[in-house]
């Protein structure tokens, strides 16, 4: 951490005094595998969400490729990459930098600037990519009004031009367009040698100070045939459950009406009962603690029949306070779910 901090602070009086380091004499070593990929990095101008997202023929691309900070910005390094550039390009932004001065300054510090590709873009909204010129073809990036797109080792030249207008033409919030340039990317071939891990990460415009709060999405699928498809559907699971954090909100304020539209949603966003009955376990739960406990069974019978334990933990919850001291109630309860 020290030494991200000295080398920010390095970098930073060097852009103030004007001078930019000199690179290294000597021819510089390649080091560590190519996590060749697509990504793009955007920022909401309606909403100030900044995010970036991501797709690889490389295990667990969501722990090196994607940064973001709610505040800040975003920042997708990948290529030969060199996963530093991401938390020192945020770093930079922080400390007032735009995304090209941030990047320009890491560019012009790295030996092997020329198998890196990297893209950034700052809470105003300023984008800035870099494609090595040993990037392995194809590769290119395509920089648009508040977002870039990038890639590398497609299979095709014309992959980030396909996710620039896809995302240039979708509607929804930051996260359904940065799903839609993915899905455009596959469309047009993606990655020559297939596909393995996905990953996005998208943050509020502003920061709160409680970075678990800013982080409104942050998935990333680690191992699997089709990555894209897997992060949408996780993506509308985290739509869920932002409903059902919602609902319980509007409970606890005694706007019942609100709430139950909450769980309604909540529920519609992951009506796939067979594969998961957490959220409406929970629903159901928080309903038959309310005026009319009836109102419950529907959703824990959903909980039911994912599986048959749900209605064990239903007997457990008087102790835990979650529900009333009530066996009637329970009995009520557990009865209907397996009707």
């Amino acid at each position: 951490m020290m030494f991200r901090r000295l080398l920010t602070i390095a970098v930073v009086s060097s852009l103030a005094a004007g001078i930019v380091p000199a690179r290294a004499e000597q021819e510089p070593i390649r080091t560590g595998r190519p996590v060749h990929t697509y990504s793009i990095v955007a920022r909401d101008p309606a909403t100030g969400q900044l995010g970036v997202a991501v797709q690889s023929h490389w295990f667990s691309v969501g722990s090196v490729v994607p940064w973001a900070e709610a505040g800040v910005g975003a920042v997708a390094t990948q290529s030969f990459v060199e996963a530093s550039y991401g938390p020192l390009g945020l770093d930079l932004m922080r400390l007032g930098r735009t995304a090209s001065q941030a990047l320009d300054a890491l560019i012009s510090t790295d030996p092997n600037a020329d198998v890196r590709q990297v893209a950034m873009i700052d809470a105003d909204g300023n984008v800035a990519a870099h494609t090595g010129s040993h990037c392995i073809i194809a590769a290119g990036h395509h920089t648009g009004s508040q977002y870039s797109a990038q890639a590398n080792l497609m299979e095709k030249d014309t992959v980030w031009r396909a996710m620039a207008e896809a995302y240039e033409g979708a509607e929804g919030d930051l996260a359904e367009r940065l799903l839609v340039a993915l899905e455009a990317a596959e469309k047009e071939g993606g990655d020559i040698r297939g596909r393995q891990s996905a990953a996005i990460i998208v943050v509020a415009a502003q920061s709160t100070g409680r970075p678990w709060q800013d982080r409104l999405f942050d998935l990333r699928v680690e191992d699997n045939q089709r990555p894209v498809e897997e992060l949408r559907r996780l993506v509308g699971l985290q739509r869920a459950y932002r409903k059902l954090n919602e609902g319980d909100e509007l409970w606890t304020l005694r706007k019942v009406d609100e709430a139950m539209a909450a769980y309604q949603a909540a529920a519609a966003a992951a009506p796939d009962a067979a594969t998961n009955g957490e959220a409406a376990f929970w629903i159901g739960i928080t309903l038959a603690n309310g005026a009319d406990p009836g109102l419950a069974i529907p959703y824990l019978q959903r909980a039911y029949v994912q599986d048959t334990r749900w209605a064990t933990l239903v007997e457990r919850l008087p102790a835990a306070n979650l529900l009333p001291e009530d066996p009637g109630l329970v009995k009520r309860l557990v009865e209907g779910m397996r009707r």
